[in-house]
């Protein structure tokens, strides 16, 4: 797991997709441009909560180090020293992994 020097605003997540599969079972490589977006990824960095119209903040549900599930499209992607991170809303996180 990565660590970035940057803390998410709101209820905003950093996210470090999983790396996806290069080989299939078969022996095959599959091309960059062949291969599906991971939808698995680690949590690396969490923002402090959602600010409600009355000032309380609400605590995220997911935390750094949780491993969790997110949909295809949508995330903003972000890249630090080379490294592909994604930046969402918890509310778009489809699960966390028991």
């Amino acid at each position: 797991m990565s660590t970035i020097n940057y803390k998410p605003l709101g209820d905003k997540v950093i996210i470090e997709p999983d790396s996806a599969e290069q080989i299939t079972k078969t022996g095959i490589v599959l091309p960059d441009t062949a291969k599906e977006r991971p939808q698995h990824a680690t949590v690396v960095a969490v923002g402090p909560g959602r600010t409600t119209d009355d000032g309380k903040v609400i605590s995220l549900t997911v935390k750094v180090g949780d491993n969790v599930l997110y949909p295809s499209y949508g995330p903003a992607e972000l890249k630090i020293d080379d490294k592909e991170y994604l930046v969402l809303q918890e509310s778009e996180i489809l699960a966390i992994k028991n």
